[in-house]
């Protein structure tokens, strides 16, 4: 088949540091073209790909060291390229949102897009219901909530290579956050879980513009009085093996509905079980008493670290490997790429 990949121009592809969309559109393409597939992905010029690349900007836009840029004019150039390519394609697989929607209402039906984000917005039901021909998919069930009327033809999971994360038998005796520091990733508890465990913490997380008065005045006094935790500062993927696998457990005490949690499932690869709050796609990426514990409180999470330890670690990675490898994942796209233009009934069969 012929592929378009329409990837966010926030983050390089993959990204250098931060970012999960951008890391899950590289690893689907990369394993896209090892399936024997053409494939081309419009992202900025600072993509490493396996595929074809159609460079729309000359570098990510959130690194982009120009005081003034605009994030909208970016995407909507990238758009008018896509759009102006479209007859090259069999289908082209959206990963900006619904920003694209007005420009391709006319071929709908070769088009997927992928949500990334939380869909409890004010404004997006009837943003949605004003393009219902759009195939849409979730990743991950919880996800569609909101939105149970858009026209969902499948949930398909994340997955990256296992290659990517080296296996590690055992950890080194300290918990793991990682991701960004916001009220909604609650790091504030991964904090108290340590510090109620008498277990030292390393949280390894970006801290953007709008969450840095949160991170003055809430978080880095906590750090400050608890000499258990250690604040490394926002890591890239070479470091993220050695972190993650390092750990006993990752903390994902998450105070949001989570669309994926894309770390979830990097900690996995290295071995490590996770222990996280039962909100959004957790119940549906942790095992309890196979990948990790699932909690509804921090009385919970805490009584948890101690038998997290006699999880097997050789079985966590198994199970990454078994549901969440990026082959597993662009073979559960070709299958929907296939169906399009069928009823949605006959192209869920599918998957």
């Amino acid at each position: 088949m012929k592929i378009a990949q329409v990837a966010p121009l926030n983050e390089a592809i993959p990204p250098r540091l931060y970012g999960g969309t951008e890391r899950v559109v590289a690893h689907l393409t990369d394993a896209l073209v090892a399936l024997g597939h053409e494939v081309t992905l419009f992202a900025s010029a600072d993509a490493r790909t396996r595929g074809r690349l159609a460079p729309v900007r000359d570098q990510a836009i959130r690194l982009d060291p120009a005081a003034l840029k605009s994030d909208l004019a970016a995407h909507l150039a990238q758009l008018a390229e896509v759009r102006r390519r479209a007859d090259e394609f069999d289908v082209i697989h959206f990963h900006t949102d619904l920003l694209h929607f007005p420009l391709f209402a006319d071929m709908a039906e070769k088009t997927v897009t992928t949500l990334h984000g939380r869909l409890d917005l004010k404004d997006l039901p009837d943003a949605y219901r004003c393009f219902p021909a759009f195939p849409l998919v979730s990743i991950s069930d919880d996800q569609r909530k909101p939105l149970p009327f858009a026209n969902w033809i499948a949930t398909v999971h994340h997955g990256f290579p296992p290659e990517l994360y080296a296996f590690h038998p055992r950890g080194e005796g300290y918990l793991a956050f990682l991701g960004r520091i916001s009220p909604e990733k609650r790091p504030d508890r991964a904090i108290e879980i340590a510090r109620r465990a008498g277990k030292r913490l390393k949280i390894a997380a970006k801290v953007d513009a709008a969450d840095r008065a949160y991170f003055q005045e809430k978080i880095e006094p906590m750090i400050r009085e608890e000499p258990l935790v250690e604040f490394i500062g926002e890591i890239g993927d070479a470091e993220k093996s050695a972190f993650l696998g390092g750990a006993e457990a990752l903390l994902f005490p998450i105070d949001w509905p989570e669309p994926f949690g894309l770390v979830m499932i990097e900690a996995m690869a290295c071995g490590t079980p996770v222990i996280a709050w039962n909100c959004g796609s957790v119940p549906e990426v942790v095992e309890p008493g196979l990948t990790g514990y699932i909690v509804d409180s921090l009385d919970e999470a805490v009584a948890a670290v101690g038998p997290i330890g006699a999880l097997r670690r050789s079985a966590v990675r198994a199970r990454f490997e078994a549901r969440f490898s990026a082959l597993a994942m662009a073979r559960r796209y070709l299958d929907l790429y296939a169906g399009l233009g069928r009823p949605a009934s006959e192209a869920a069969v599918a998957v």
